[in-house]
């Protein structure tokens, strides 16, 4: 008859439990380990009479200064060569004049004192139109006003004298009223210089200049008594016909 264990008599099925019971066990023995504290024993040491002082020995270190020693002082200086004159011999002294004037000296002043005046040059070209005393044409007399209407006139009827008409005809220029811009200098001489012009063609340039140049010399004209180059303008106008 085979023997049948009764399923609660088994103790592999409580062996899970007591595993945990094991480890409860085991920290509550470590956690009481760790709780408890040992008595604290005084050791008597001894009194503090009793103690022995330790010294520590520290060597001494000696200093040594160096003396120092003055530099030398300086040599004396050489003593001053005295030329000893005999009282024989004549020592010549200058006399110093006095610059100083006494009260009763009487001092010479020329009578006369020549004033030197230099001579003021105007050396720039005055217009025409500003100019203080205009140049004067040949024959022509009278104011500044009658001598500057005398001038044009002169030199228009000089011109219309010698133009040559013909010229500007032959140049085949479109019809129609033409001009001509003159521009001359009369220097502090009265010459004829520093001839100038515009013209529609070169030739007409060339026939302006060589009329200027024919004028005749003139009266300078003068700016603050003084003879100036005057610039003056002249304008030419003809008429080209069909």
């Amino acid at each position: 008859m085979e023997i049948k264990k009764s399923p609660k008599a088994n103790l592999e099925n409580y062996t899970k439990l007591f595993m945990l019971l094991g480890l409860l066990f085991a920290l509550f023995v470590v956690y009481k380990g760790i709780e408890y504290k040992a008595p604290y024993v005084v050791d008597n040491l001894g009194d503090g009479s009793e103690q022995e002082e330790i010294e520590e020995e520290i060597p001494i270190t000696e200093q040594i200064i160096e003396e120092v020693k003055p530099p030398p002082p300086p040599p004396p200086p050489a003593p001053e060569v005295i030329e000893v004159v005999e009282d024989d011999k004549e020592i010549e002294e200058t006399i110093m004049e006095s610059t100083e004037t006494d009260e009763e000296e009487v001092i010479e002043v020329p009578e006369e004192v020549e004033e030197v005046v230099e001579e003021e040059v105007i050396d720039e070209i005055i217009p025409f139109s500003v100019i203080e005393s205009v140049p004067v044409f040949p024959g022509c007399k009278g104011n500044k006003a009658e001598l500057t209407k005398c001038l044009n006139a002169k030199i228009k009827k000089h011109i219309g004298r010698n133009f040559n008409i013909d010229l500007a005809q032959d140049l085949g220029l479109s019809p129609g009223k033409k001009r001509i811009s003159v521009q001359f200098l009369i220097d502090k001489q009265g010459n004829i210089t520093n001839i100038k012009s515009r013209a529609p063609h070169p030739r007409l340039q060339k026939e302006a200049e060589r009329i200027i140049r024919k004028l005749p010399k003139m009266t300078p004209g003068k700016q603050r008594n003084k003879p100036v180059k005057v610039r003056y303008n002249l304008p030419i106008t003809f008429n080209v016909e069909d």
